[in-house]
């Protein structure tokens, strides 16, 4: 792919793809709303999905549909082949080791849970100590306040600065012998920050402690390697890269992953079952599979990165940043417009509140004009609480959205706001 570059002519980045060519992938996008044309900016709540991979869900139930693993016949040897293959497209996707590290999960929420209830449960006590950082989505946050009120650890907080960025020093000085584990988002989904894990996976491993990242919103948008991290643990989200819904991952390191417990029973994940030996359990990734899976998403996950390699992770995340780049300049010019969230590394992410106006009206009155953000705290009470506000609007960027749809974007949003303030 080629770099993105600045039209001399219109004094307009052009992007490092064809945008337009890429935007019929996406039948949604044609819709309309409102009877306006649909601009669709919620993506760090869930990307639309390419035809290539909604194409998915009807060849696996039109043609092999089947249950995987265990079965002999046809469909059942050509289903298994699929989702297989997905396992093998992740570890590549991530650049894991070992496609025996990928686990499936319903998404980047159960992928952690699975860490809390395997790996927490068995390795976490009274005086342990659990960090987090305040820029956590709910769902890296509840799972350790529940297990840390049955086991007794404590969790302490990596406090953030003015502009959204963690505050480093901090973090070096909450580390210490009794930290065990560092779980922190790659890319806050509220602000859009980037944060620097490599370098706070190796300042953890310095202790002694593992590192779990929550790396939903920045797959789509940068390419991850979890090798280069040194990640012990990171998760993302399907319904996230352009995929179905009801479908995530797991990585972990491979000696870390075999000698934690189930979390899970039930058929798949086991070795032998008795009433008088007791039960033995399957290897991984299948001891942490229990049940039937969802198939057919873990099949279309695989098509949905096979899409995203296709343009590029690294493209859409250079043309992304300069979609962010062109909405904050013009919003920055809007009378009482304040922005959350102005870390020097983001991603995609403007957030924004309206002095006068009430994040959910804003959100409301712009849909009527065929725009789609996400207002809200967007599971982040915390961090929202720390800048003094209780809802953002948020605006979110991805591969097919257009520096046409930031301007109808602007536009509606000064038109809302002369509505409602």
């Amino acid at each position: 792919m080629s770099s993105t570059a600045l039209d001399k002519a219109t004094g307009f980045a052009q992007p490092p793809y064809d945008v337009l060519a890429l935007r019929q992938d996406f039948p949604i996008l044609d819709r309309e709303v409102h009877g306006k044309p649909l601009v669709y900016l919620d993506n760090a709540a869930t990307s639309q999905t390419p035809q290539q991979v909604i194409d998915v869900f009807s060849a696996y139930y039109s043609r092999y549909n089947a249950n995987i693993h265990r079965g002999l016949h046809t469909l059942a040897d050509e289903a298994t082949a699929a989702f297989e293959g997905t396992r093998q497209r992740v570890k590549a996707f991530l650049n894991a080791e070992d496609p025996r590290q990928i686990i499936f999960t319903r998404g980047t929420t159960e992928a952690i849970n699975l860490v809390v209830q395997s790996w927490g449960r068995t390795n976490l006590n009274a005086g342990d100590e659990v960090l987090i950082s305040l820029l956590e989505h709910h769902s890296n946050i509840v799972p350790w306040q529940l297990l840390a009120a049955e086991r007794g650890f404590t969790i302490k907080v990596i406090p953030v600065d003015e502009s959204g960025a963690l505050d480093m020093q901090a973090y070096r000085e909450l580390l210490s012998e009794r930290t065990k584990l560092v779980a922190v988002n790659h890319v806050s989904n509220a602000l859009g920050t980037i944060n620097p894990v490599k370098e706070m996976a190796a300042l953890a491993h310095q202790q002694g402690a593992l590192i779990l990242v929550d790396g939903a919103q920045a797959t789509p948008h940068q390419t991850v390697d979890v090798q280069d991290i040194d990640a012990d643990f990171y998760a993302f989200s399907g319904h996230k890269v352009y995929g179905p819904t009801g479908v995530g991952v797991l990585y972990g390191k491979k000696a870390l992953l075999e000698t934690m417990p189930p979390w899970q029973g039930g058929g798949e994940m086991i070795k032998t079952v008795s009433f008088d030996a007791g039960t033995t359990f399957a290897s991984i990734p299948h001891k942490f599979e229990a049940g039937t899976p969802a198939i057919a998403e873990v099949i279309a996950l695989g098509r949905a990165l096979e899409w995203l390699d296709g343009v590029g992770v690294a493209a859409i995340g250079e043309w992304e940043n300069v979609l962010l780049k062109h909405a904050t300049q013009a919003v920055s010019s809007i009378d009482g417009l304040r922005i959350l969230g102005t870390a020097p590394n983001k991603a995609g992410v403007l957030s924004f509140v309206v002095d006068g106006a009430h994040a959910q009206d804003i959100g409301l009155l712009i849909d009527q004009l065929g725009v789609a953000i996400r207002t809200g705290h967007h599971c982040a009470q915390p961090l929202l609480h720390h800048f003094g506000v209780d809802a953002t609007c948020r605006a979110s960027f991805a591969a097919y959205n257009t520096l046409d749809e930031v301007d109808t974007f602007v536009a509606a949003l000064n038109r809302v706001i002369g509505m409602v303030r």
